[in-house]
């Protein structure tokens, strides 16, 4: 290098900005020369300053502001100066006595610095090689000064033991690595550094403070000193996102804590940050060693294949290929626009990791040396390896002059077309053609060798655009495409989606999953767009995420199939419940997709024959146990979809849900019989029938209905003891088996749970045997039964269970309701619906069972009108509410004006419920307690554009009911 001062070395300046040297700047600017005289303004000189000053505000200032300073830098052999300034700094530092007066000494360091590598930029003294060079050189030395200072203050305060007061560093329990350009020596002029503080957390800390604590209040301290902005301005930005998932980890990180993330979690974009990696302030040995030890993560040693399509969908969701922004100069961002500085990285650090592991040559952490590198390895051509170097120190001196014009973290050109050509001057070229001719020229062959890298890998994004989920910063395009698909919290949605590749939940944790979530991210995303609820699609995902163990497999049956992908994003948006089973059992979207399966029957007999096939396999209770649980999840799952599709109605959704319900009890009470039989025998004649009553019994049931059920049975009275080893009388064997079928249905296996089975309708309710004798039961409802059991008994049929006893209950149910009313019907059931009303208090418009005018007074009503009118009309012992009214209408029983608004309120009622609890899983008394998408299907059911309107109409529905109701019954 030279030993010339840097006034003999100038041989460039930034053109004047035709017109713009206005009268009165000229004359500010010779003022200046003139005040500074004797000034030496030889004419480069001259030239380089008026070009800074037409051009870089902030240059003109750091000159006018001490003209001895920038004599003192022409004066002097640019390099030594640079080494002289960093000195001075250094031991300045040493000797600070204030915080105050640390921070002050380094800002002025900074400008200093700033203002000479301007200099010796525009003017042509340095390369662009020889500015990164400087600028890093600098800027390692502002950190190490700052943090031995903060070092040599907590010794003072006693808060760190050092064995060597004159370096601190050494031995401090502290290491700071830098990444990306600074830690691979390639600043740009107004870079942040990306700095990873790590420490040992057996470091020996007085007064009982932990070493965490202690060193996180150094790590503030230090992002204090270096980047406040004081009247001397700032000195470095400091960005610490790049240590191991800085959305849950404190910015100074154990040296324990990172070496196990990124040994189990560090994603490919890690490992290509790591490449830069580099020790600068601190224990740097600490750092050596901790960098020693991530050699095999960084390094794999075989051709990581799986890695680099990684690496390549990381890129190709900026568009990088295809799709992204065409080669434009106006606006054109030179580092992540198409054919940036990005790209050049990005097409390096590729071949790094597929051959660094193999090839220590190309494990350098400078992009120009590994291009050469990479073109003596006969990796790239020597034509990519030129095209791209000339490229690369082009953009960067764009990059620098950028960010010289107001020390600003720019890489933008400007977007108005007279500031575009003021800065091709400041660039040195005379009018704007010529720029762009060259910047296009550079781009398109960036872009040309790039494409050819990257020609065989698929897009991701395809047209929605930009889509970047990997570092740690949002990326402002990105942030627009999430909210032009709909999300209302974009911000929100990259933070989610960056959580799920940093491994913040267990099933995210493996390299596989995160593998196939890179490829799978757009598509899916997409998906959650037309979901209805964007937002609610994605947090229930991260929901499940949260909750499960694997998530490959699901990734993977999503990854493959684009109409799956709709269907679980549609189940995300608007059904929590179906995407809870998917969560528990991901091949249920696959049994969605069956068309056979989606468009068979959903009656008794179609679901016991299934049931039958899938408990073919059981060997044993406890398989059984599991197949019934796996059926009732599918069958349920499957009925679900298909009325969120609408390819069934909600009544024709309750009486699939009742039908599945039945063959389950059905099975269950079939393989009990059978296994009593092995245990205890058989009794003589013995025989027993599940009866179903409620919602079963009427074939309404609900995705969360539980099942109220009476076990009824016979024997042969004159041989009660059945004919097992043991002996057990008929009362014992059935309360036995009645107990085992309860627990059968109810008991939560590894598969889950299944139903809630409610005994209390059985005669004389908790107090009565849960199993009842056939004649106990026709003497108890012929001569103790309650109003209020006869109207239970109106829902009533068997599901399950012998013939000829199916046969005699039916019948006894029919002789019991055939009877002539009790005079206090009316009364009776009055009080009993107060008694409802007194105990389940209304909860306002969508308290659809129990509120006033609700379910509840429908179905009482039906069931008046069965009992008080079954005794002369046969018609009247229908099973189904609404049945029940349409014959009292039709009778004359019932007028026809009440008949339409029951029926049609009932149809209402019946339809939102059974939407809520197919969706969501449960019922809810608010609107505002429901997901927007859920809101409107809601809505619609109603042909209502909006829920206040359908609260509205609820509530006038409600009232209409129970004006009826008060007429009827009083």
């Amino acid at each position: 290098m030279s030993a010339s001062p840097l006034r003999d070395l100038l041989t460039k300046a930034p053109a004047i900005a035709a017109g713009h040297m206005l009268e009165q700047a000229q004359a500010r600017r010779e003022t200046f020369f003139a005040e500074a005289d004797p000034f030496p303004c030889a004419p480069p000189v001259r030239a380089l300053l008026l070009g800074i000053a037409d051009h870089s505000p902030y240059l003109w200032r750091l000159i006018r502001a001490d003209p001895s300073r920038l004599r003192r830098l022409l004066d002097a052999p640019p390099q030594e100066r640079l080494a002289v300034c960093l000195e001075t700094l250094e031991s300045a530092c040493e000797f600070a006595e204030s915080e105050a007066q640390a921070m002050r000494l380094l800002r002025h360091a900074k400008q200093e610095i700033a203002l000479l590598v301007a200099l010796a930029d525009l003017g042509g003294a340095w390369s662009g090689e020889t500015v990164m060079s400087a600028l890093t050189a600098a800027a390692d030395v502002f950190v190490r000064s700052a943090l031995r200072f903060i070092l040599r203050s907590a010794v003072a305060r006693h808060h760190l033991v050092c064995a060597d007061a004159a370096a601190p560093e050494r031995a401090c329990g502290v290491v700071i690595l830098a990444l990306g350009k600074h830690g691979a020596g390639e600043l740009n002029y107004s870079s942040d550094t990306d700095l990873i503080v790590l420490f040992d957390p057996a470091t020996p800390v007085p007064g009982g403070i932990e070493a965490g604590t202690l060193f996180v209040r150094i790590t503030r301290q230090l992002v204090k000193l270096l980047q406040e902005r004081t009247a001397d301005g700032y000195v470095l930005r400091v960005d610490l996102r790049l240590r191991p998932d800085p959305g849950s980890t404190a910015v100074a990180i154990s040296l324990p804590t990172a070496f196990s993330y990124y040994e189990l979690y560090g994603q490919n974009w890690e490992r290509a940050a790591l490449i830069k990696a580099r020790p600068i302030a601190g224990d740097l040995q600490l750092g050596a060693t901790f960098l020693a030890g991530l050699r095999p993560f960084i390094w794999r040693k075989y051709l990581d294949y799986a890695a680099i399509a990684d690496i390549h969908a990381m890129k190709r969701q900026i568009h990088a290929v295809r799709g992204h922004a065409e080669v434009t100069v106006a606006g054109h961002d030179v580092k992540l626009g198409r054919g940036g500085i990005r790209e050049i990285e990005f097409f390096v650090q590729t071949q790094q990791l597929i051959y660094g592991g193999k090839k220590v040559e190309l494990r350098g952490s400078k992009t120009l040396a590994m291009l050469a590198e990479l073109a003596r390895e006969e990796l790239i051509s020597l034509t990519a390896r030129e095209d791209l170097t000339a490229a690369y120190l082009f953009l960067r001196e764009i990059e620098h002059r950028l960010q010289m014009l107001n020390d600003e973290q720019t890489q933008r050109l400007p977007q108005d077309e007279t500031e575009l050509s003021r800065f091709a001057n400041f660039c040195g070229y005379p009018d704007l053609a010529g720029f762009a001719h060259v910047f296009t020229l550079h781009l398109s062959r960036v872009v040309e060798h790039y494409a050819q890298l990257f020609e065989n890998a698929p897009g991701l994004s395809g047209d929605i655009g930009n889509l970047v989920f990997t570092g740690v910063s949002d990326d402002p395009e990105t942030l627009e495409t999430l909210a032009n698909l709909g999300f209302k919290r974009p911000p929100l949605a990259a933070e989610t989606i960056r959580g799920w590749h940093f491994g913040r939940h267990p099933a995210m944790r493996s390299e596989r999953a995160r593998e196939v979530l890179t490829e799978l991210v757009p598509a899916l995303l997409q998906a959650f767009a037309q979901s209805g609820d964007s937002d609610a699609a994605l947090a229930a995902f991260d929901s499940a995420l949260g909750r499960m163990k694997a998530v490959v497999e699901l990734l993977s049956i999503l990854k493959s199939n684009g109409r799956l992908r709709a269907l679980f994003a549609n189940i995300l948006g608007a059904a929590p419940r179906l995407a809870e089973m998917v969560v528990r059992r991901p091949h249920v979207l696959d049994a969605a997709m069956d068309r056979t399966i989606l468009t068979a029957a959903l009656d008794d007999t179609t679901f016991a024959t299934r049931l039958e096939a899938q408990l073919a396999a059981a060997a044993s209770t406890e398989d059984f146990l599991d197949s019934l649980r796996d059926f009732a999840l599918e069958e349920s799952f499957l009925i679900g979809v298909r009325l969120m599709a609408d390819l069934i109605t909600p009544d024709a959704a309750g009486a699939a849900y009742a039908a599945l319900a039945g063959s389950i009890v059905g099975a269950t009470l079939d393989h009990m019989i059978e296994v009593f039989a092995e245990k205890y025998g058989r009794v003589a004649g013995g025989r027993c029938v599940i009866l179903g009553l409620g919602k079963l019994g009427s074939r309404e049931m609900s995705a969360i209905s539980d099942l109220d059920l009476i076990l009824i049975y016979d024997f042969d009275p004159e041989h009660p003891i059945a004919d097992g080893p043991q002996a057990l009388h008929a009362v014992d064997y059935f309360t036995k088996l009645t107990q085992r079928i309860i627990s059968c249905l109810t008991v939560a296996t590894r598969r889950g749970g299944l139903y809630e089975v409610d005994m209390r309708l059985r005669p004389s309710g908790r107090k009565g045997p849960v199993a009842t004798q056939f004649s106990s039961f026709s003497a108890y409802q012929a001569e103790a039964a309650q109003t209020w059991e006869h109207m239970a008994l109106t829902r009533a049929r068997v599901i399950a269970g012998e013939p000829s006893l199916r046969a005699a209950v039916e019948a006894a149910r029919v002789e019991i309701l055939s009877r002539s009313p009790v005079s206090t019907l009316r009364h009776d059931i009055a009080a009993m619906r107060h008694l409802i009303a007194e105990t389940k208090s209304d909860h306002g418009a969508f308290d659809l069972k129990y509120g006033a005018g609700g379910l509840v007074d429908i179905d009482f009503l039906a069931q008046y009108l069965s009992l008080a009118h079954a005794h002369e009309d046969p018609a009247m012992l229908a099973d189904h509410p609404a049945a029940l009214i349409a014959r009292a209408g039709a009778a004359g029983y019932l007028d026809a004006e009440s008949v339409e608004v029951l029926l049609a309120a009932r149809r209402l009622f019946t339809e939102i419920m059974q939407l809520q609890t197919t969706l969501i899983g449960a019922t809810v008394t608010s609107g505002d307690e429901l997901q927007e998408a859920v809101r409107k299907r809601l809505a619609a059911v109603a042909g209502l554009p909006d829920l206040r309107r359908l609260e509205t109409e609820l509530a006038e529905t409600r009232g209409r009911v129970r004006e009826i109701f008060s007429k009827v019954i009083g």
